[in-house]
């Protein structure tokens, strides 16, 4: 035992030499990070080598700035190029908690001393605010545990709004244009309330509809008539980072267009093929969707998929493997929230989120969460 541990460094100094403290090195040993090269059998002693010095210092900047202890430990491990994978999106929460942490702070401030409320003013085309409304309802949540869920957000920008919904499966986004008088502002409109406001609208009306935002009072003017309300006192999920997260900033892999007549009839055809899963307790019938050899989106019959791993041989399959589940009903909602008779499906891989394009519109789409097959 000394010849070998001569050869070795002490818990102590490689605590100095990594930067970790002692009681820190022994966390790590027993959370799996860092094993020491040699316990003492006799005194429980342990020793580390050269080459652990590296990973220790590793282990101590990852630690610094907040990296959760199975990512270290996916670190330490890795080549680096994941690593940098890693950091890069170690950094991106802490960009976004950074951008939360601010908006609560506002929020605190102007709970401490409330200031008057500011009024923004907006002039839509009735058509263009029917267009966008139509495109996000369907992702209004209804689950009564998550009433942050239960409207529509406008999120005001100067020469326009955009309106966003979600319900944690699916999220849906959509823009219009607009006059706009007054700062910039995000309010949560109650479903009741969008559901009273699109009924006014009347798409062939030139008249402009003219929307106010007071604090929390809400005010609409359409065609002579006047909608009141209140703003939901939630706070909407920061649907920028959501979009990062599901589809991020890059250009999908596979951007594929939708004969959407054909889809709907399929997905609707009572004898349409679905694959039996079960989420939360509850059956699910989920869709499955392939490309066919001219690379056109098809249902999937659940006998075509194999058990065998498409990407072990994409050139085996027709369209190269490319499948992946759905909720069928999500996925009909997304197609007549879109409207028109040709789409684009874009995306990465079968678990990966997919985003439904009208052609040329980079404003308003919805994204589906995938169903593992």
């Amino acid at each position: 035992m000394p010849d070998v541990v001569s050869d070795l460094h002490s818990i102590g100094e490689l605590a100095r030499a990594s930067g970790l403290t002692v009681s820190a090195l022994r966390f790590y040993d027993s959370a799996g990070v860092l094993a020491p090269a040699l316990v003492d059998p006799v005194t429980g002693y342990r020793w580390y080598t050269d080459e652990q010095i590296g990973p220790a210092r590793l282990v101590a900047g990852l630690r610094r700035v907040g990296m959760p202890v199975p990512e270290i430990a996916a670190a330490v491990r890795a080549e680096p190029a994941e690593v940098h994978r890693l950091l890069d999106a170690h950094l991106r929460r802490l960009v976004d908690g950074l951008a939360d942490a601010r908006r609560e702070i506002v929020r605190l401030r102007a709970l401490v001393d409330p200031a008057p409320p500011t009024v923004t003013t907006l002039h839509l085309s009735p058509a263009e605010l029917a267009a966008a409304l139509d495109a996000v309802r369907f992702a209004v949540g209804v689950d009564p545990e998550l009433p942050a869920l239960s409207g529509v957000l406008l999120d005001v920008e100067p020469d326009g709004v955009r309106l966003v919904a979600t319900d944690r499966h699916r999220l849906a986004l959509a823009r219009a244009g607009a006059a706009v008088d007054g700062p910039p502002a995000r309010v949560l409109v109650p479903v009741d309330l969008v559901d009273r406001l699109r009924l006014l609208l009347d798409t062939a009306d030139a008249r402009p509809v003219r929307l106010t935002v007071a604090g929390v009072d809400l005010g609409a003017e359409v065609a002579g008539r006047t909608l009141t309300g209140t703003a939901l006192p939630y706070d909407f999920p920061d649907y920028r980072r959501l979009l990062r997260e599901a589809v991020g900033e890059r250009p999908a892999a596979h951007r594929i267009p939708v004969d959407v007549v054909a889809l709907r009839a399929a997905l609707r055809d009572p004898a349409a093929p679905t694959l039996a899963r079960e989420y939360a307790g509850t059956p699910l019938a989920v869709s499955v969707l392939g490309l066919d050899d001219s690379g056109s989106l098809r249902l999937l019959h659940p006998t075509e998929l194999s058990t065998a791993d498409p990407a072990a041989d994409p050139a085996a399959e027709p369209g190269g493997g490319l499948r992946f589940g759905v909720n069928g009903e999500y996925l009909l909602d997304a197609l007549d929230a879109a409207g028109g008779p040709q789409l684009v499906l874009e995306v990465d891989g079968p678990i990966a989120p997919l985003a439904v394009r009208r052609p040329n519109d980079e404003d308003t789409f919805s994204v589906l969460m995938p169903i593992r097959l």
